[in-house]
């Protein structure tokens, strides 16, 4: 994707929902309305009762699918549809985890490589913990995903480095996820240090909500931009409207997607 997007002068797009919310229905109609508006990629995540990562938007979204009994099992079960009707589009998951562990980290893995997951991003799994999700990740052809944080130390982003595939999930700020805080950390000089220790590809992420941010992210350097509770409000919104909520979706995605142009 990422060489793809480079011949064409652009940078990545990447919105970010939770599976199973509104429930599970709605959440496969919204998946599919962000591809075909022309998300570059997809961050998915599982839903989880202590998403410590994520701000109350988010959360929200999680409660919202555990009340209607989505399980792990459900999402992957979702996403394998969604693979066989999109063969090419970047799947990953950002999860917590329990969820990982709760049958196994290697047969989680191997479960969502069958469904055709592409990457993994473990939200609370420090660097210096990594390693059987990396083993595992890299068992089952799944790049597994490490997260920059804007105060990363030269330690830190060495290790990225020795282990980042596919792309490195760039925090624009400190804290928690949320629209209501714009990304605050001068990018340029973050990407400048994960391109010395050769770290994949930053996608610039927390507090994305606007096309502006988007470009800003990509003049700065990073690969793209991902945009989780920006996305996820949408769908907060328009509840009690499934095809509002498509049609406001498919409206912010164009938007943000048009400011991925060089």
């Amino acid at each position: 994707m990422f060489e793809r997007l480079q011949g064409n002068n652009a940078g990545a797009f990447v919105p970010f929902v939770m599976i199973g919310d509104p429930d599970l229905a709605q959440s496969e109609r919204i998946i599919t309305q962000l591809i075909e508006s022309g998300a570059d990629a997809l961050e998915l995540g599982i839903p989880y009762s202590d998403p410590i990562a994520d701000g109350p938007t988010i959360q929200r979204a999680a409660i919202r699918a555990l009340e209607k009994g989505v399980t792990p099992g459900d999402c992957l079960a979702l996403l394998g549809r969604i693979r066989a009707r999109f063969p090419d589009i970047p799947i990953g998951l950002l999860l917590y985890s329990n969820l990982v562990r709760a049958k196994g980290i290697d047969g989680f893995y191997e479960k969502a490589s069958e469904m055709g997951v592409d990457s993994v991003l473990v939200a609370d799994v420090p660097i210096r913990e990594v390693e059987p999700y990396y083993n595992a990740a890299n068992a089952h052809g799944i790049a597994q995903i490490m997260i920059a944080p804007p105060n990363a130390t030269p330690e830190t982003l060495s290790a990225i480095g020795k282990h980042s595939t596919g792309y490195t999930y760039l925090l624009g700020r400190a804290g928690v996820t949320g629209a209501e805080t714009a990304a605050s950390t001068p990018a340029s000089e973050l990407i400048e240090r994960l391109a010395e220790h050769r770290c994949a590809p930053p996608l610039l992420g927390f507090g994305i909500s606007k096309p502006q941010q988007v470009s800003d992210a990509i003049s700065a350097g990073a690969a793209g931009a991902i945009s989780g509770s920006a996305t996820v409000n949408l769908i907060e919104q328009h509840l009690n409207d499934n095809d509002a909520m498509l049609a406001a979706l498919d409206e912010f995605v164009q938007q943000m997607k048009a400011a991925t142009h060089r």
